[in-house]
């Protein structure tokens, strides 16, 4: 009994000699679990870090590949629009040039090359596409040639700076057709944002020397069928399926390229055919003709 007395006694000493350490709230990360506490070394911008994800890997990187695709897309425009203005001025310019069949070979061209790229090995495969989707395909690819079209008429008509001035309000054009014939809806600020658009070419036109009526209409022309190829163009991806039969992007602009250029051969035999055999002579005589015509169809499909 002395000996379980005293052990007893003993016990009580040292339970009423330590301090019990109250238990810490774990701390909740923002955005986690309310259960999840902070590991020990584990700061709040690091487990922030973690959370970022920016495009081109690390937080805060440079997408170096989407600079060079808009690097690419720039100067193949640049030079398109250099070479497709020499060849319509080696053709005759304004008065006696060939601005239909410069426009319709441009797209022979890229027709050609379409081809050979799902010939060609393991370049391109093949769309596995049913008559029903290249009707469905024709409306745009019919807007995109005519928009391509009445661009070269206008170019061919004025100068190359006030052509592309009024290409610049083509946004506005999508944006009133989108919701006036395809029930898009605009939030306010995009619609300001087309104010400056608007504004800019407006007194860029004012200050443009060379400013032809005809120049303008055709390049309204070319704004008016883009916004349609624009909107057709989404109704089109919406279809089920079509997306998987077409199977990739170069594919519908292979496909939009061929019918399109069937779609300018009735305006070419309308206007220009009874011509060619003079245009034939004039290619083979310029070599400014020839050489700007074959990369400006070059640059205008790649």
């Amino acid at each position: 009994m002395a000996r379980l007395a005293l052990a007893i006694c003993g016990a009580l000493a040292v339970a009423s000699g330590a301090s019990v350490v109250p238990a810490r709230p774990a701390l909740r990360l923002r955005g986690g679990d309310a259960r999840a506490p902070v590991t020990t070394g584990q700061t709040r911008a690091e487990s922030q870090t973690k959370k970022l994800s920016v495009r081109g890997g690390k937080a805060g990187g440079i997408d170096y590949q989407l600079i060079l695709y808009f690097l690419g897309w720039y100067v193949g425009n640049y030079f398109y629009t250099l070479n497709n203005k020499l060849a319509l001025t080696a053709s005759g310019g304004a008065k006696d040039g060939f601005p239909v069949t410069i426009g319709f070979l441009q797209m022979v061209i890229g027709t050609i090359y379409a081809l050979f790229a799902w010939t060609a090995p393991d370049m391109r495969p093949l769309p596995n596409v049913t008559p029903k989707d290249l009707l469905d395909v024709l409306p745009v690819a019919a807007c995109a040639a005519g928009a391509h079209l009445s661009s070269i008429l206008s170019m061919n008509l004025g100068a190359v700076s006030f052509a592309q001035i009024v290409k610049a309000s083509e946004p506005a054009f999508a944006a009133a057709i989108g919701v006036g014939l395809y029930g898009k809806t605009l939030s306010m600020n995009k619609w300001l944002c087309l104010i400056p658009v608007i504004g800019g070419v407006c007194l860029a036109s004012l200050k443009e020397l060379d400013f032809s009526v005809w120049a303008l209409l055709a390049a309204c022309v070319a704004n008016v069928l883009a916004a349609f190829r624009s909107n057709e163009n989404k109704k089109l991806m919406d279809t089920p399926g079509l997306r998987d039969r077409i199977g990739s992007t170069g594919n519908q602009f292979a496909l939009s390229t061929i019918l399109g250029t069937i779609s300018l051969l009735p305006f070419w035999l309308v206007f220009e055919a009874k011509r060619f055999g003079t245009f034939v002579e004039l290619f083979k005589s310029s070599k400014a003709l020839s050489s700007n015509l074959i990369t400006s169809g070059l640059y205008f499909y790649l």
